[in-house]
C-alpha cells in the first residue's frame, strides 16, 4: 500500500451488482470496496474472477467483511466452530480475489470475565492462523473494534491479540469506538491518542497496513444504535482525517454510512484537500 484508499462498504447504492458497482466506484474516482458477506460467504467462482480481474486492471483495493453470525465465545462449541469456518471461508475468497484484508466482529462477553473471553478468542485465533498458514494464505486477519459494551472488541483487547500473531492486526472502527465510549474518541487529540497507542504497541508497520471503518453513528448509554450519514451525526470526521494524514497511514478506510458512495467520496475529497 502506498496511500490511504477510500472504499465503499459493499456495492454502491446506485448499482445492483458487482459489475455495475465497480464501474460506479471507478467513475467516481474511489479506490475500491469492502465485500460484505454479512449473511454468509456467498460469491460464485465467476464473480470472484470478475472482481479479481477488475480490481487488478484498475488498480483498486478490496477488503472483505465476514458474516455477522460469529461468536468465538459462544457457550456452544458448534457455534464457535461455525464462526471459525466463516472466518476461514471469508479469508479464502479474499485470497482468491486479491483482497488486502478481512475483518469481522469476533465475540460477545456473554456475562463472563473479559480476561477469560480474551483467552477463549485467543484459542480460536491460534487455530485460524495455523489453518491459514497451512493454506499459505497471508491475508490480514482483523478483529474489529466493536460498538457495544456487550461485545468483545475494545481497542486494548484487539491490540493485545494482534501482538501475538503475525498476520493479525486491528480493524479500527472509529464510529464504534465513539459509540462504545458514549461520545468519547471524537476530537483531534483523542484520535491522535488512538494512533499513538497502536503505533507504540504494534509498531509503525500498523500505519502502513491500515484498515479502518468510519460512519456517522447514533448511540446511547449502551453504545451503538445505528449508522448515520456523516453530516447527520456528531462524528468529527474532519479532525480524524487530519490525524490520519498526520500519521501518513496507508491502507483502507471503509465508509460505512448508509449514503454509501456519496459519503465515501466526501471523505476522499476532504482528505485530498488537506
Amino acid at each position: 500500500m502506498n496511500k490511504l484508499n477510500f472504499l465503499t462498504p459493499g456495492i454502491p447504492s446506485s448499482a445492483k451488482n458487482y459489475k455495475d458497482g465497480l464501474n460506479v466506484i471507478k467513475d467516481m474516482d474511489l479506490d475500491g470496496l469492502e465485500i460484505e458477506f454479512v449473511h454468509g460467504v456467498r460469491m460464485n467462482e465467476d464473480t470472484q474472477n470478475f472482481v479479481k480481474n477488475f480490481i487488478s486492471l484498475n488498480n483498486l483495493t478490496a477488503t472483505c467483511h465476514g458474516p455477522f453470525y460469529i461468536n468465538l465465545n459462544s457457550q456452544e462449541q458448534e457455534k464457535i466452530d461455525a464462526g471459525i469456518k466463516r472466518i476461514l471461508e471469508t479469508a479464502a475468497v479474499a485470497k482468491n480475489i486479491g483482497a488486502f484484508s478481512i475483518t469481522f466482529h469476533a465475540a460477545f462477553y456473554m456475562g463472563q470475565n473479559p480476561s477469560d473471553v480474551y483467552n477463549t478468542v485467543y484459542k480460536s485465533m491460534e487455530y485460524i492462523c495455523s489453518e491459514l498458514e497451512k493454506q499459505q494464505n497471508h491475508v490480514w486477519i482483523r478483529p474489529e473494534t466493536t460498538g457495544k459494551g456487550t461485545q468483545w472488541g475494545s481497542l486494548e483487547e484487539i491490540t493485545e491479540l494482534s501482538k501475538n500473531f503475525k498476520y493479525v492486526l486491528p480493524c479500527i472502527d472509529f464510529a464504534h469506538l465513539h459509540a462504545r465510549n458514549n461520545g468519547e474518541f471524537n476530537t483531534y487529540d483523542e484520535f491522535s491518542k488512538i494512533m499513538e497507542y497502536i503505533g507504540c504497541e504494534l509498531g509503525d508497520y500498523v500505519f502502513n497496513n491500515f484498515h479502518a471503518h468510519l460512519a456517522g453513528i447514533e448511540y446511547g448509554l449502551k453504545g451503538e444504535k445505528k449508522h448515520l450519514n456523516l453530516q447527520e451525526s456528531d462524528m468529527n470526521y474532519t479532525d480524524l482525517l487530519k490525524v490520519l494524514k498526520k500519521f501518513d497511514v496507508k491502507g483502507a478506510l471503509v465508509c460505512e454510512s448508509p449514503n454509501i458512495e456519496a459519503d465515501t467520496k466526501l471523505l476522499k475529497d476532504y482528505y485530498l484537500s488537506l
